[in-house]
């Protein structure tokens, strides 16, 4: 980015280096979680499940560290960046990190069968945990989505076109696989199947994203 500060010194710079390492950290640990973890299906189970359970404490770390992780991005570019969205996108992505570790402290309920072992009674209403499991990460959400706009328009003025195309892209795919999530995660079938992975999916490219943006700014 051409507006980026002259001098970023090596605090900046390991600031961003952390936004770097957040994204590969919970889709590669993500993933290998979804894959070993008994009973877990990820045709119908999101990875916030992952907190429940023997080994739910693995996921509750993961959660906690990266959204750490994604706080000190946040901070790297807030201090990196100058002129249009250099306050209010970094800003954004920090309320994401926050969102992600409330998300880690306050477990999600157990859903859809997972994890398995558990009487039919333990999968019923919401619990106050699990209420506020929701509302870090919907908040946490809405975050990154605003920060997609908010650096699209800044790599819109900067004619960055291809970063700018992108950044809308991740807002609007992970805004309506939030929403589908939210809607259809207690349907069955062929619906539940594609909300999860359109979720998964979206989950990706955002980290793809925020570690892209981050990495840029290291480069820079």
């Amino acid at each position: 980015m051409s507006t980026t500060a002259s001098n970023h010194g090596k605090a900046t710079k390991a600031l961003l280096a952390c936004g770097v390492a957040a994204g590969p950290l919970y889709v590669v640990v993500g993933a290998i979680e979804a894959f070993t973890r008994e009973g877990f299906d990820p045709t119908r189970h999101d990875l916030s499940l992952l907190a429940n359970g023997k080994w739910g404490w693995i996921h509750i770390a993961l959660l906690v560290t990266s959204g750490l992780l994604t706080v000190l991005g946040a901070v790297g570019m807030r201090r990196a960046l100058g002129g249009r969205g250099g306050t209010w996108g970094p800003l954004l992505l920090g309320v994401y990190g926050v969102g992600l570790i409330g998300a880690g402290l306050f477990v999600a309920d157990p859903m859809n069968g997972f994890p398995s072992g558990l009487p039919a009674g333990a999968y019923g209403d919401v619990s106050l945990h699990g209420l506020l499991h929701i509302i870090f990460g919907g908040v946490g959400f809405l975050g990154l989505i605003a920060a997609c706009f908010v650096f699209a328009r800044r790599f819109a003025a900067l004619g960055e076109q291809g970063w700018a195309v992108f950044s809308v892209i991740t807002s609007v795919l992970y805004f309506a696989a939030f929403f589908g999530i939210a809607a259809g995660s207690q349907q069955g079938g062929a619906v539940l199947t594609f909300v999860v992975l359109a979720f998964t999916i979206a989950v990706v490219l955002a980290w793809s994203w925020f570690s892209a943006v981050a990495a840029r700014l290291l480069r820079s």
